[in-house]
């Protein structure tokens, strides 16, 4: 396996990119310099495109079982080099050890259920409403799939639509965030070429999203556009999709709520709410954002919750037991604190932390917090946990409802049937009763409502935005056509 990454990945070649600029790598928590990629200009991607339609056409037709075989062979390149796609994830994206490794697990997941979707195309034999006439719907491929992966979980959420794509017939181009242009695209390319994949059917195009972002949306060739990332930018991409009427797969911000009822087992929602809130420093789109909590459990809450957050240990990602690791770059910090900042001179007070070294933003905890202050309405995507109290379920319901957005969420009940009741009310894609919001199964549908994105992932759900619909009818017998018939040939 390939682990010179200074090239960018075209028609099975590692080849310098034709910018005049170079993307700079660096690790988050120390500043050294990973690597540096000469960039891809429009026309490396228009390259990429063409390259990847030419070879979708063979792969479309090719067997099964031929498709099934190199994704299997990728899962176990992967699993030959867990070692080194760890310590990637841990020098590039800032990921801890534990984060790494469960982004890898999930990640080997996601590739052993694409395994099984060659076999899963399935299409139907319907009736008609006219004699003699059989009508059949064929599942196919899209074609070109144009691929924009996140630096948060950058393998995990490029290889959950790379390696659907590529199981059912697809081609794509991939663009992986600046910050992780190793782990959220090349090393696919080194993973993918290891495994036999044909030249052309994965393409990686390194490059400032000034440059190639809007072309690689606007150019004629993908047929759907995958994103994971911001709702702005999702919104954007949005825009050019459908003014070219492409399809598009986005998973977007989530302002996701924790509600922990007054009958809750308090020392379970704790152990939920710091997992949800601090994995990987609470940059993740399915992160908790606002922790409400009913007024007669709110102190009890606090106190324990406070107490346990300020025993994390943050800092290297890369010793063993850290917990809480750096944020990916310091303008993430800095947006933070001025939340932080903000939110107090409103009336929050700062329970824990609030401190920050470098990218390294240690674990922080506002009590006193009200749904309109600037931690609660922005998503906070760092270290930052948020109490707020409630009264009842129906303030609760309204105040988990007030913004836009739609991704994942938690119940915490003793009664499993008022918890269930209360998620049933959350307008949001994802829920969980009795656990937190940072659950995402290989087999189950993965998406959000309104400002959180549009489309499902995962399992038949994936195979369903990643595929289209044919439908041939066959008339078998000679059909009357009424008035158009020429009744003197009888």
């Amino acid at each position: 396996m390939k682990t010179d990454f200074s090239k960018i990945y075209i028609n099975g070649e590692w080849i310098k990119g034709s910018s005049d600029s170079q993307m700079k790598n660096t690790n988050p928590f120390t500043g050294e310099e990973l690597v540096t990629t000469q960039a891809a200009d429009k026309n490396d991607l228009d390259a990429a495109y063409k390259a990847a339609a030419e070879a979708q056409v063979a792969w479309a037709k090719e067997l099964p079982q031929t498709k099934r075989e190199v994704i299997e062979k990728a899962l176990e390149v992967m699993l030959e080099n867990k070692e080194l796609i760890i310590d990637w994830l841990v020098k590039e994206a800032g990921s801890t050890v534990i984060k790494a490794t469960v982004e890898f697990g999930a990640s080997i997941n996601i590739l052993k259920e694409a395994a099984t979707f060659p076999f899963r195309m399935e299409g139907k034999i319907l009736p008609s409403q006219h004699a003699g006439k059989e009508n059949r719907v064929y599942r196919n491929p899209l074609g070109v799939i144009g691929i924009i992966s996140p630096w948060n979980f950058p393998l995990h959420l490029a290889i959950r639509s790379i390696a659907p794509a590529i199981a059912i017939g697809n081609a794509v181009v991939i663009k992986p965030a600046t910050d992780t242009p190793v782990t959220g695209g090349l090393l696919f390319a080194s993973i993918f070429e290891a495994a036999g994949l044909p030249k052309g059917l994965l393409n990686v195009v390194v490059g400032r999203g000034s440059e190639i972002g809007d072309d690689i949306v606007k150019h004629p060739t993908p047929r759907l556009i995958s994103f994971t990332g911001s709702t702005p930018v999702g919104k954007r991409i949005g825009e050019l999709a459908g003014g070219a009427l492409k399809k598009t797969a986005l998973e977007l911000g989530g302002n996701n709520n924790f509600i922990v009822l007054e009958d809750a087992d308090v020392d379970q929602a704790v152990d939920s709410a710091l997992f949800g809130k601090f994995y990987h420093q609470g940059q993740i789109c399915m992160a908790i954002n606002r922790i409400f909590v009913h007024q007669d459990i709110y102190e009890q809450f606090a106190e324990e919750f406070i107490a346990r957050a300020g025993k994390l240990k943050f800092g290297n990602p890369a010793e063993q037991d850290t917990q809480v690791g750096p944020l990916i770059n310091r303008d993430q910090v800095d947006r933070i604190l001025k939340d932080i900042d903000a939110s107090v001179e409103q009336g929050a007070e700062v329970r824990l932390g609030g401190n920050a070294k470098d990218n390294v933003l240690e674990p922080t905890v506002l009590t006193g917090v009200t749904n309109d202050m600037p931690l609660a309405e922005n998503e906070i995507f760092g270290p930052v946990a948020i109490l707020i109290p409630f009264s009842s379920d129906e303030e609760v319901i309204d105040m988990a409802n007030a913004y836009p957005f739609g991704l994942s969420g938690a119940v915490h009940s003793a009664n499993i049937e008022h918890g269930t009741n209360i998620a049933h009310q959350i307008h949001t894609g994802m829920i969980h009763v009795n656990d937190q919001p940072v659950n995402d199964e290989a087999h189950m549908p993965f998406g959000g409502e309104k400002d959180s994105g549009l489309g499902r992932f995962n399992g038949e759900w994936v195979l369903e935005e990643f595929s289209t619909l044919k439908w041939l009818s066959v008339q078998h017998q000679r059909r009357q056509y009424g008035p158009f018939v020429d009744n003197t040939k009888k």
